[in-house]
């Protein structure tokens, strides 16, 4: 198990402290995995700072003890295959639900062996004077993209309390709105501050798919990371996995990927993303790569707004495949600040052929009648089928399988 300290951002702060408590909880896998339902002991330790300012951001540290459940005796679980993510209550003076999140670090866990999980991390900006109590509330562990989420059946003692004295600080949060992620809280990027980078949460997608051939299911981890660019943000989402497989062999340049983002918290509408046509053919039954989708974010609300992953659409030689999240979870929350011509209010935004924007999002590449990226179609001839992975999820031991028509198991 990895250790951990707590940390102050606030040069206010007084020291750490850290103190241990453990609840009865519930762990429920997927129920594609077929597994019963565990129930067990959480004993998680909490490291905060014992005093700070109100104005200060302090980062917590939720070190696992010990986790629910083991992993069931069916398959070992590869090194750095597993990443908890879960919700810190804040209370008293102040509430709110702080998102914490581990690295995907792990070392090999065998059949039946103690679920080993990394430190998790989260901040919170302090608006209140008085005691600030922090509880541990429900977690979720992720192997090979998808979630066993653990929460608690009793009712949680707390585990830590600040103490915020009144300071010179601002006092607005840049604390996540609790119901805005998947383990009840988002990403803690914000724009408070000097900040410019802003990485979001990795969250696995499930995602309901119109194909040429029929509809397909595929989950795949996604991440929305942001950069500020004077009242905007330039913004990058990146596919960790796959979600298709080629039948046929495409040529280069024929396949262009893009996606509404979706806001949420403070904003309102979409922001449109989009990747480079594929730079190298690709051959028949090899996984077509999403690259990195690009955009920019002009905020039209001013308070916390959240991104989270929205509609998938793949164009290739003349057909679309259109990909529907069927659950919708945040991956980033950022601060920020009305802009002329902003995103709120305006619905669903794309870029226009001319270069124009509406609704005060673009994004790089042409457009197409009906918004979508052209693909040199006119070329190539159509493409006969594009086929996505089967949908047959299997969890061994908190391991997701997908299983690849005509190929091996990966």
């Amino acid at each position: 198990m990895l250790g951990g300290a707590g940390l102050l951002l606030g040069v206010a702060a007084g020291p750490a402290q850290a103190a241990e408590v453990s609840y009865a909880t519930k762990c429920v896998p997927p129920a594609a995995s077929g597994l019963d339902p565990v129930e067990g002991t959480t004993k998680v330790e909490i490291t905060a700072p014992a005093t700070a300012k109100v104005g200060d951001t302090v980062e917590v540290v939720w070190k696992f003890v010990q986790a629910a459940s083991k992993n069931p005796d069916i398959i070992d679980l590869p090194k750095d295959s597993v990443q908890p993510s879960g919700t810190l209550k804040a209370a008293g003076a102040q509430a709110a639900g702080i998102a914490m999140q581990g690295a995907r670090q792990n070392p090999a866990i065998p059949k039946g062996g103690a679920m080993v999980l990394s430190d998790m991390k989260g901040t919170l900006k302090l608006t209140t004077p008085g005691e600030v109590t922090l509880t541990p509330d429900a977690y979720a562990i992720n192997a090979f993209s998808t979630d066993t989420k653990c929460a608690p059946t009793e009712t949680v003692k707390s585990a830590a309390t600040i103490n915020v004295t009144a300071g010179g600080g601002s006092s607005s949060s840049a604390t996540p709105d609790p119901s805005q992620s998947a383990t009840g809280g988002s990403d803690t990027g914000g724009s408070s501050g000097g900040q410019t980078d802003f990485t979001g949460k990795e969250v696995s997608v499930p995602y309901a798919c119109k194909t040429p051939i029929g509809d397909k299911n595929a989950t795949s981890p996604v991440q929305i990371n942001a950069k500020k660019s004077g009242g905007s943000f330039d913004l990058t989402v990146q596919f960790k996995k796959s979600v298709m497989d080629s039948p046929a062999d495409i040529p280069k340049d024929s396949v262009k990927p893009s996606m509404e983002v979706v806001l949420g918290g403070a904003d309102k509408g979409t922001v449109r993303v989009e990747g480079p046509a594929n730079a190298d053919a690709i051959k028949s039954g090899d996984p077509i790569e999403i690259p990195d989708l690009t955009g920019t974010y002009k905020p039209g609300a001013s308070g916390t707004s959240t991104l989270s992953p929205g509609v998938l659409t793949v164009n290739a030689l003349g057909t679309t495949t259109t990909c529907t999240p069927t659950k919708t979870e945040v991956s980033l929350s950022l601060d920020t600040t009305e802009q002329a011509n902003g995103a709120s209010g305006g619905g669903s935004s794309s870029t226009s052929g001319s270069g124009g924007t509406s609704g005060g999002t673009s994004a790089g590449g042409t457009s197409s009648g009906g918004g979508l990226a052209e693909t040199g179609a006119g070329d190539h001839g159509a493409l006969k089928a594009l086929g996505l992975v089967a949908g047959t999820v299997i969890l061994l031991g908190g391991a997701v399988f997908t299983f690849l028509p005509g190929r091996r198991v990966r």
